[in-house]
């Protein structure tokens, strides 16, 4: 392997990088967690998280961040606008839409359906 000869550091951000798409590739997986993530990648958990340490989000919550901005995205497509809201969570991989529910209130001040409607302009 190539990266074999590059610094630590180096090393090191591109095997997070290389996460990073993983994880993008798989945010409709509701079972994806940090240790398939290792495992895919033939680290340890602690190792995984350890790459992450100086990142402003644990992996689990990069994972759950990046869910619920595509799901933000997915709710002001009016391409989508039939889509039911637990559809458009579950596509995401948000398995319990009372969950996703609460996940998005909590980061946009909104509920999913308030923030559809506004992202809508207000129209039904």
């Amino acid at each position: 392997d190539r990266t074999d000869l590059l610094p630590a550091e180096t090393r090191s951000a591109v095997l997070r990088a290389e996460i990073n798409t993983f994880i993008d590739r798989h945010l409709g997986n509701p079972d994806l967690r940090p240790a398939d993530i290792a495992a895919h990648h033939h680290i340890s958990v602690r190792t995984l998280h350890a790459l992450f340490r100086h990142e402003p989000h644990t992996v689990a919550a990069t994972i759950r961040r990046r869910r619920l901005e595509r799901c933000r995205i997915d709710l002001a497509d009016h391409r989508l606008g039939d889509l039911a809201i637990g559809a458009l969570a579950a596509r995401w991989g948000f398995a319990l839409p009372a969950e996703f529910s609460r996940a998005f209130r909590v980061v946009y001040g909104l509920s999913p359906s308030e923030y559809r409607l506004t992202a809508r302009g207000g129209a039904g």
